[in-house]
């Protein structure tokens, strides 16, 4: 029974050493390599499903891999959390309604948020005369990566 507890808690330490490395050390990978996603939307799906929940894990977690993620690839600071917090205000209350549907919610969470990212993120652009980002194939391979993570998820 000891020897139980003393393997379930070093796992919980690994996962959470591994979870955290992840996500200090993901987004530098991302400003190398451009052709790794940025999983804004699945990181965003955490964020709001640690509100759901109440978790500060997920939350603290969700914020410093935005922040970190901003600062490696010097977009504008705090959007990529008021694109979630603006999908988690005005359109997740409505996707909660399709409860039967397991899938759904994680995956029109995940869009919605991306692509209120991007709009605001191109408002940004035009409003401010900057280049942020480049619409590309790398772009929609990574929505398409962020979706298929979360389904995995």
């Amino acid at each position: 029974m000891i020897e139980e507890r003393r393997i379930h808690w070093i796992l919980k330490l690994l996962s959470v050493i591994l979870i955290t490395g992840f996500v200090l050390f993901y987004p530098m990978l991302i400003s190398f390599y451009v052709f790794l996603p940025l999983l804004i939307g699945v990181m965003g799906y955490i964020f709001i499903e640690g509100v759901e929940r109440g978790n500060w894990f997920y939350m603290i977690l969700s914020l410093i891999y935005f922040i970190n993620l901003e600062v490696n690839l010097s977009l504008p600071f705090f959007l990529i959390l008021i694109s979630v917090l603006i999908v988690y205000m005005f359109f997740y209350s409505t996707l909660t309604l399709l409860k039967k549907c397991k899938i759904c919610i994680p995956l029109l969470t995940v869009l919605l948020i991306d692509f209120v990212y991007l709009a605001i993120l191109l408002s940004y652009d035009f409003i401010f005369g900057s280049s942020s980002i480049v619409l590309d194939n790398i772009l929609l391979y990574s929505l398409v990566v962020d979706l298929l993570v979360v389904v995995v998820l």
